[in-house]
């Protein structure tokens, strides 16, 4: 998706639990025909976890027939995106000429590297039926030495994805590992993203080997070491401690997290780089038109003034 402005996130629960470093509310935003978005980062006291710059959560929305999402080609440079569904469906197209429906539980990454410019649009069938959608949208940080890379899209449907069930929860293993078991999404750097549903009462352990960790509860209710947390928040969690997540009722959430980058990112729309110049380089790219077209689409988002 492409950057829309929003104050920064505030912080909400207060911080008893040790364990924890930051908790975060998201901002809620209406962009127009009831989309809800909200951010949690980046926030003005934590840019990243592990690799994870930006994350919103957008929906629950109802579009009626005719509606729809419409988000125009616009650019990205330095990140990859990953668009993870719970409800509804998305047309992705992008300038390598890839063309994917996302659906729900599907694992889709864009890796954006040195360029790339895409398009994310309600399906034709959808837009004249009415849909509801719900999901998350996060971008990846490149590492040092791969913010270049050539721009590439991988998509897994949501029965290639590993998943473990258990008595009280389920896991679906997104990128990365966890409960030990591994996605076969290719990474650049050591991340994880994992679904993870549980039935009230439910106690769910958080891996402790990776270096950072958060935790984003989409709705219903947790508890940890005697603390509340209540959805939508984004728990995030000093290194090393052994964290048991207790569900106090019916909860989503996403585990997350991978080993913190070698420095920090700047960000300006939807760049993503370690250097300044390299962001006024995109700008122009952009301006000029020297990024590649999007096939089957007319449109674009001009670079903000």
């Amino acid at each position: 998706m492409s950057w829309q402005p929003s104050n920064d996130p505030v912080l909400g629960d207060p911080m008893s639990c040790d364990a924890l470093d930051l908790v975060i509310v998201p901002r809620t935003r209406d962009l127009g025909d009831g989309f809800v978005v909200r951010r949690a980062l980046p926030h003005g006291k934590r840019q990243m976890v592990g690799p994870f710059i930006f994350f919103d959560h957008f929906g629950p929305v109802q579009f009626v027939s005719g509606k729809g999402m419409d988000v125009r080609p616009h650019p990205h440079i330095g990140l990859a995106t990953v668009t993870y569904l719970f409800d509804g469906s998305i047309m992705h197209r992008d300038s390598e000429g890839n063309v994917q429906e996302i659906a729900p539980g599907a694992m889709n990454l864009m890796t954006a590297g040195r360029g790339i410019a895409h398009s994310e649009r309600t399906p034709d069938t959808q837009r004249a039926s009415g849909q509801q959608m719900l999901g998350l949208q996060s971008w990846i940080a490149l590492p040092a030495g791969s913010e270049e890379i050539d721009p590439s899209f991988q998509h897994y449907a949501a029965g290639e994805l590993p998943m473990i069930s258990e008595r009280d929860f389920t896991a679906r293993v997104i990128a990365g590992s966890a409960f030990g078991i591994t996605s076969p999404v290719k990474m650049v750097s050591p991340w994880f993203y994992t679904e993870v549903t549980a039935v009230a009462g439910a106690s769910v352990p958080l891996d402790p080997d990776h270096e950072e960790r958060a935790i984003y509860v989409v709705d219903g209710e947790v508890e940890i070491a005697n603390e509340r947390y209540e959805g939508p928040r984004l728990l995030i969690f000093r290194p090393g401690d052994r964290i048991t997540v207790k569900a106090l009722k019916a909860t989503r959430m996403m585990f997350l997290g991978g080993d913190a980058l070698e420095g920090p990112r700047h960000i300006w729309w939807n760049f993503v780089s370690s250097s300044k110049e390299r962001i006024e380089q995109a700008k122009q790219d952009w301006k000029t038109g020297r990024f590649a077209a999007v096939p089957q689409e007319h449109e674009f988002i001009p670079l903000p003034e």
